[in-house]
């Protein structure tokens, strides 16, 4: 059983692989996620940090990495302003981009987002893009200085799973740094199958903060994670298509031909 398995994020050690996107934030949604799901890191949108109703920075622990996004940008030219006023905000090097033109569907611009990633990287940000699962345009994110990627699960807040789960699967098995999954989680057992494949981390925000009982649903999260992590690195079994195999030894018992 291996003893430390933490997540390290450009060269940040995380013991927990949950992520809180806080899109649909509320006290009760990040105690819990605190609490019961384990989170470290919170995504903070710079909208929300400094509005005279509510401060998000107010709920937040000292021992909890802040992730400020760039929420609501269209372009790279946008991202990389809302990027640099949120260091200052936020005192955080730390960045999810998040270059979103399409507002019907939320889809990210992956070329806007390398754009962005380029420009933020060199500026010595920790960058965390959001991206549709593109093997060429994630290979070109990290060698513009990405310190993950992390593909669409499905449309953000549909609660769908993996829809591109073969596409995912590519990712993780040829892009070098950590693969965190974001938006589209909706409940433990799709998180735990992202991370039977591999998956370095889940973020998931609708999936609690729409739950009947945010505390139960934040800790199923957490085992689940853990679970699918357990699993992965245990090295799953063969599966066989065409026949059945004994799980016990045949040898030793009779037969009669029918």
């Amino acid at each position: 059983m291996r003893q430390n398995d933490d997540l390290m994020i450009a060269g940040h050690k995380f013991t927990s692989r949950f992520i809180l996107g806080s899109g649909k934030y509320s006290y009760d949604l990040i105690d819990s996620a605190i609490k019961y799901a384990g989170a470290q890191i919170i995504t903070m949108a710079l909208r929300r940090s400094n509005t005279s109703a509510e401060n998000i920075l107010d709920y937040i622990p000292n021992d909890v990495t802040i992730l400020p996004n760039t929420s609501g940008c269209r372009n790279a030219e946008e991202t990389i302003r809302m990027a640099r006023i949120a260091r200052e905000l936020s005192g955080s090097d730390f960045i999810k981009l998040e270059v979103i033109p399409d507002t019907k569907y939320l889809l990210p611009d992956n070329y806007q987002t390398l754009k962005a990633t380029e420009v933020l990287a060199n500026e010595g940000f920790i960058v965390m893009p959001y991206m549709l699962p593109d093997l060429n345009i994630a290979k070109q994110l990290v060698d513009a200085g990405a310190a993950t990627v992390m593909p669409l699960g499905a449309p953000i807040g549909t609660n769908k799973g993996l829809a591109n789960k073969d596409l995912i699967q590519i990712l993780i098995d040829e892009i070098d740094v950590p693969v965190i999954i974001d938006a589209g989680i909706g409940k433990p057992s799709q998180a735990a199958e992202a991370m039977e494949m591999g998956a370095d981390g889940i973020m998931a925000n609708t999936a609690m903060a729409s739950a009947g009982d945010m505390p139960l649903m934040s800790e199923a999260f957490k085992l689940a994670i853990k679970a699918g992590r357990k699993a992965y690195l245990a090295k799953p079994g063969r599966v066989i298509n065409y026949k059945a195999e004994a799980s016990s030894p045949l040898s030793g018992i009779s037969r009669t031909k029918e």
